[in-house]
């Protein structure tokens, strides 16, 4: 069982950053492909960025390439979204999720494990 736990999201104004933290727990990091999703009020869940096990290999959404970056650091069983140029349309909900193939993928639908979830707002 792996636990995650989001925060870092909050209010920002358009083109302005945040970055988001995902602490785990439960098992060592190292063995997950880890990813960041988003869900606004509406709209079906999206995915945003993935990071394999490694570190090695990540991939993007083209509607964050760019804007959003991830990392991890498996030391500290942590991971990572930094977001960049913020525009209102990313306002949404957001989750990390974990990946026991260790892949870097952006199915959703592959990902055993998930946060709670973390508001990001974009508005002036």
């Amino acid at each position: 069982q792996l636990q995650l736990v989001e925060s870092g999201g909050g209010l920002v104004q358009p083109g302005g950053s945040l970055r988001l933290s995902c602490a785990t727990s439960g098992r060592g990091l190292h063995d997950y492909g880890v990813g960041w999703f988003r869900q606004a009020p509406g709209k079906e869940r999206e995915p945003l960025a993935c990071i394999s096990s490694s570190g090695a290999s990540t991939n993007y959404a083209d509607s964050v390439k760019g804007r959003f970056t991830i990392s991890r650091d498996n030391a500290k069983n942590m991971m990572y979204l930094q977001m960049n140029s913020l525009k209102p349309e990313d306002t949404a909900v957001y989750y990390c999720a974990a990946d026991l193939t260790g892949l870097s993928t952006l199915v959703g639908s592959l990902y055993d494990y998930w946060g709670q979830g973390t508001q990001v707002t974009v508005s002036s």
